[in-house]
């Protein structure tokens, strides 16, 4: 058929090019079944008809030509009816999506040129259409295609619900492109659903023999390719070593051959079996059998087993991490909840805070992101307050959450808010002393708000208040147990500071004041309250009479009771001034620097001027007009508030024998542990020179790290104690407290001054001064001065201390012949003396010293007649029978438990020091291991506190007499010491705030070469369990730096093979990060002497700047 220009349309075969050789092929082929087009059968298709394809694209081709140009295109599916037929189904396209409309109502403007385009583009596809199509399009008769749009409207879109005849195949075709689709290759995301999936099983699938894998995506894919493994220094590593460790057991008890015995082995699972128990047993929960035995109890709306629960195993570290830290987090809820009221549980849970914030768990980030990052101290100081204020809420009268709160506060707030609070506090507790003390510790630590005047007037309102409180005139708020012990030690400490601050006159006038307020007080205002007793005192102070210490002093009830006589008649004193040149050798060498010639002045100064002045009477009358210092001149409004009664006996000797310690004078009382730690500023603390007597005693003279006034701490400290005046100075002080005390104080007072003279003796000895001899001279005649006295012939301690100081001058037979008298005195008593046995104890360690072996015929001689009660003199070798005599008697002495702790360990050293004579050192280290167990069971005394600390320190002096017995052990030949390092860890744990016992092991681990790793890791093991003690800080880093300088000697030095003995390396390191943490601590925050260490150490290595940076952080936390 050709067409109206003559041409022969083309086929509309599948194949044109094969259209005729498939046709012939066909029929020739019909006949037989081996034709030429055989071959070509599979270009023929039966279910293809031309006509149906021609007659579609026509109707498609005329519909589009016949629609006007610009509306909506319609496009026409035929679908074949049950006859064979193309039925023409039509469905509009035309209306575009919602969001198309709006975005083209906001683009009008475009309208216009966006039709041009698109009738251009139809223009030129129908250019480039065949001709054959456009006279199909032409002859295309109208009727079919209006019958095909007779059920939709031409250039509306209709719903598929809303067509009258709708067809099953219907559909709606967009001939608008979307260009994101070509630009991006995809669909935009927010397009498609997204999901997540649950697990790597598919439902339906037997997970023994089919299985799907599935790909991850590419972000999972690049994480995956970062992460690392985790090496041991990694924050999830140190996680998985703090985490408990949870036991693996046997989860079927039936696998072991006898029921009820644990197996020999833990049996491992088949793999099916391993594999099977992510699917739990059809039931009506778990129809497919793919939940779990968890799963299925909570699908019913139960739990698993308590004990099934404890006794399951973790997959991974990471699931037993978090399940422990839950665990802890929800037994913290349950104890808040059921009692709020516990304080300790609250602020076990803020601490706990810092622990939950250190590794990973469900409360923090991912695993990744906290070994990227630091922790944020801001979120944990939220949480931490958060759960304060809550404690607060159930508890507002309790004082610790308070405190607490105020000093998670010190970091964020600012500071004029933060004294506010503390004002605040203060105000509604005044009468709790623990308050006090933390309040006066932050005044006196904040350097923003730092003033000595200041923080010395808050001292003197806080013992006002307290005073007031303990009278009972502060109606509100009565006295607390304990206030005035607490009174005294924030007295001591208001003392300690002034003399670290520079003011030692004011400390002195202080400790004056409140002397005579306490021992010299008049019978007729000793009825009255605190405050009226200070006002009948500041006339007596303002008067200019002598006071406590000074020359003619007679104290203030002599002066009120001859001032209701008429006075006193002041004779004229012009002719006395024998005032020192205070001047003349301030500067020896001025060739020195500047800053040099500084502290010698200072130094020279402070020896001289830390008295204060006193303006002498000419006349009656004093001119105070003569003070070049006026910081020299104390007046009563600088102590009168800090004036407070002491009525208990045993407070009012400590007041005085602390007076003596601030002096240098090595008493008896030591500092209370709430202000020992911001008065230690001396460093001879750390020094590890010859204790001396070690056998005998452990609580003999010793450094106790307080630096006395008078003495600057630029240098070492001299051996001849105080200049002219502070030795007048203290003389008067003995002399004038010893009438007011009674028989055994006084005895222990005179014991005081005596062993002050002998310190002097063993200053000079260790520094090989020429002083020796008339420092001697003068210490025996006070020492038999004393013993002179009546209340003192028959004190065997004075006896005891006079022998050692002729041993210590060399008169070895002199000090027997006075051992030998002291114990004939008292003799008869035997063991049953506490004085005799420190006595006979003391000789015996001086004598087993002196002959430098086991093996000491006058040792024992010495206490073989302590047990027997015998005076007879040595006469040569101890016979056996006495040996077991006296073996008895000690046995029946340990037997019956002196009640007193001190007489105790005094029975317990000689008793061990006669086994080690007789039966060796392991019969010796026994015994003291028992009576370490006899303090404990001794009967509880009537007087709690005194005893409990009497019961401590017997404890104390029975560890170091034990450690003591060791050393000498190991000393006196090749010996192990591993006993010896045992019992000085063991005495360290127990008793970490001994100087002497740290002295000693720093010694032990200096001379041995391997014992630097045991020896950190017990200080870091002490570190951590005594937060709030320094001494382990300070020991640890004066060993470590005692190390180093051995190693600098090896290495100035050269000496070849030394080299292998010490491989230390990085020790500069080592010693940086222990002072950094040790200044970080509660403890360390406030020392004095860690800070002057801590610059002293960046001094050295010549590191300026960091030096400046660390003094301007001493400056912020101690501004004093």
């Amino acid at each position: 058929r050709r067409g109206p220009g003559g041409m022969e349309p083309p086929s509309a075969s599948l194949f044109p090019a094969f259209t005729g050789a498939a046709a012939t092929g066909t029929g020739t082929g019909s006949g037989s079944g081996s034709g030429s087009g055989s071959g070509l059968d599979w270009l023929s298709n039966r279910s293809f008809r031309t006509e149906d394809a021609l007659q579609l694209h026509q109707r498609m081709v005329g519909i589009a030509a016949d629609s006007p140009q610009g509306s909506p295109q319609a496009s026409t599916y035929l679908d074949r009816d049950a006859s064979g037929t193309l039925s023409p189904r039509l469905v509009s396209s035309g209306d575009e999506h919602p969001a198309a409309k709006k975005k083209k109502k906001k683009k009008k403007h475009h309208r216009h040129k966006k039709e041009k385009k698109k009738s251009r583009e139809r223009d030129h596809s129908s250019g480039d259409s065949d001709p054959e199509l456009l006279w199909e399009k032409g002859k295309q008769p109208s009727t079919v295609r209006n019958d095909a749009c007779a059920d939709l409207p031409a250039g509306e879109f209709m719903w598929l619900d809303d067509i009258l005849s709708p067809s099953g195949q219907s559909f709606c075709i967009d001939r608008k492109a979307d260009p994101a689709n070509w630009v991006y290759k995809s669909l935009y995301r927010a397009d498609l659903a997204r999901y997540k999936r649950k697990g790597d099983v598919c439902i339906g699938l037997d997970p023994k023999k089919q299985q799907i894998q599935w790909e991850d995506s590419k972000q999972q894919k690049k994480k995956a390719a970062k992460r690392r493994e985790d090496r041991y220094y990694s924050t999830s590593s140190l996680q998985q070593l703090r985490a408990d460790a949870v036991a693996v057991r046997c989860e079927d008890a039936s696998l072991g051959d006898t029921p009820g015995v644990a197996p020999a082995f833990i049996p491992v699972p088949d793999r099916d079996e391993s594999e099977s128990r992510s699917s739990g047993p059809v039931s009506w929960v778990n129809p497919l059998g793919i939940y779990d035995a968890s799963t299925s109890l909570w699908l019913q709306g139960k739990g698993r087993p308590e004990q099934e629960g404890r006794g399951r195993v973790p997959r991974d570290s990471g699931e037993e991490v978090n399940a422990a830290t839950l665990a802890k987090v929800e037994r913290f809820n349950r104890l808040l909840r059921e009692d709020a009221s516990n304080v300790q549980t609250w602020m076990q849970f803020v601490h706990f805070q810092d622990e939950l914030m250190q590794g990973p768990n469900p409360f923090t980030a991912a695993t990744g992101e906290s070994e990227k990052r630091k922790r944020s101290r801001r979120m944990v100081l939220e949480k931490k307050l958060a759960i304060l204020e809550r404690a607060i809420e159930s508890n507002p009268s309790r004082v610790e959450l308070k405190v607490a709160r105020l000093q998670l506060c010190q970091e964020s707030w600012e500071p004029s808010s933060l004294v506010n609070e503390w004002k605040k506090v203060v105000f509604l507790h005044p009468n709790d002393t623990a308050l006090w003390q933390r309040y006066l510790l932050f005044c006196q630590s904040q350097f923003s708000t730092y003033s000595t005047s200041k923080v010395n007037g808050t001292y003197g309102k806080c013992l006002s208040t307290l005073a007031a409180a303990l009278d009972g005139t502060l109606v509100s708020h009565p006295a607390l147990p304990g206030t005035e012990e607490a009174m005294l030690a924030i007295f001591l400490q208001q003392c300690h500071f002034l003399r670290q601050a520079g003011h030692s006159e004011k400390a002195i006038a202080l400790f004056q004041a409140l002397i005579d307020f306490t021992f010299f007080k008049p019978d007729s205002v000793a009825g009255l309250t605190t405050q009226a007793q200070v006002e009948f005192f500041e006339p007596f102070w303002d008067s200019g009479e002598p006071r406590f210490g000074e020359a003619g002093a007679r104290g203030w009830k002599a002066w009120m009771r001859q001032q209701e006589k008429g006075g006193w008649i002041i004779p004229n004193e012009e002719g006395e001034d024998e005032e020192e040149d205070e001047d003349g050798e301030e500067i020896k060498d001025k060739s020195r620097p500047k800053w040099q010639l500084w502290v010698q002045v200072e130094g020279a100064r402070d020896a001289k001027h830390w008295l204060p002045w006193r303006a002498k009477k000419v006349n009656g009358q004093a001119g105070e007009e003569d003070c070049e210092d006026p910081d020299r001149q104390v007046l009563f409004d600088d102590i009168g508030d800090s004036m407070f009664r002491i009525c208990s006996p045993g407070l009012k000797f400590q007041l005085l024998s602390c007076f003596l310690r601030f002096l240098g004078v090595p008493a008896g009382s030591e500092l209370p542990p709430s202000c020992l730690t911001l008065a230690l500023d001396e460093p001879a603390l750390l020094a590890s020179g010859s204790e001396g007597a070690m056998l005998a005693d452990g609580s003999g003279p010793s450094a106790c790290g307080v630096a006395a006034v008078g003495l600057l701490d630029a240098g070492p400290r001299p051996g001849t104690g105080h200049c002219r005046a502070g030795e007048e100075f203290i003389r008067f002080v003995f002399q004038q407290a010893l009438p007011h005390l009674s028989g055994e104080e006084q005895s222990e007072l005179a014991l005081s001054w005596l062993l002050y003279e002998k310190s002097k003796v063993v200053q000079n000895l260790r520094v090989g001064s020429k002083r020796v001899k008339p420092q001697g001279k003068r210490s025996r005649r006070l020492a038999k001065r004393l013993l002179k006295e009546p209340a003192n012939r028959n004190s065997l301690a004075l006896w005891r201390e006079f022998a050692h100081l002729e041993w210590l001058l060399g008169n070895v037979d002199e000090s027997r012949r006075v051992f030998h008298t002291a114990a004939s005195s008292g003799a008869a008593r035997g063991l049953s003396s506490s004085p005799l046995c420190r006595l006979c104890l003391l000789h015996a360690s001086l004598e087993l010293e002196e002959a430098g072996e086991a093996a000491c015929p006058r040792a024992l001689h010495v206490l073989t007649r302590l047990a027997q009660g015998d005076g007879r003199p040595y006469a040569g070798e101890v016979p056996p029978v006495d040996v077991l005599k006296a073996r008895r008697g000690y046995e029946q002495a340990a037997r019956s438990l002196p009640a007193d702790p001190a007489h105790l360990a005094s029975l317990a050293g000689c008793y061990a020091l006669f086994l080690y004579l007789t039966a060796g050192l392991q019969a010796a280290d026994t015994l003291y291991r028992q009576a370490a167990d006899w303090l404990g069971v001794l009967p509880p005394p009537s007087e709690p506190a005194p005893a409990a600390s009497s019961r401590v320190s017997a404890s104390r002096r029975l560890a170091t007499m034990h450690v003591a017995l060791l050393w000498f052990h190991a000393r006196a030949g090749p010996r192990p010491r591993r006993p010896l390092v045992e019992a000085l860890q063991a005495a360290l744990r127990r008793f970490p705030g001994t100087p002497r016992l740290w002295r000693l092991f720093v010694r032990l681990v200096s001379t041995a070469p391997h014992s630097g790793s045991t020896a950190r890791r017990f200080f870091h093991s002490l570190t951590r369990a005594n937060t709030g003690d320094i001494l382990p800080w300070l020991f640890a880093i004066h060993a470590e730096e005692q190390r180093k300088q051995r190693v600098d000697s090896v290495l100035r030095a050269g000496a070849g093979m030394e080299h292998s003995v010490v491989p230390e390396t990085g020790l500069d390191n080592r010693i940086a990060a222990l002072y950094e943490h040790a200044v970080g601590s509660e403890a360390g925050a406030h020392c004095v002497l860690l800070w002057r260490m801590f610059l002293r150490f960046t001094a050295v290595r010549g590191d300026t700047g960091r030096t400046r940076g660390v003094f301007y952080r001493a400056l912020q936390h101690c501004p004093w």
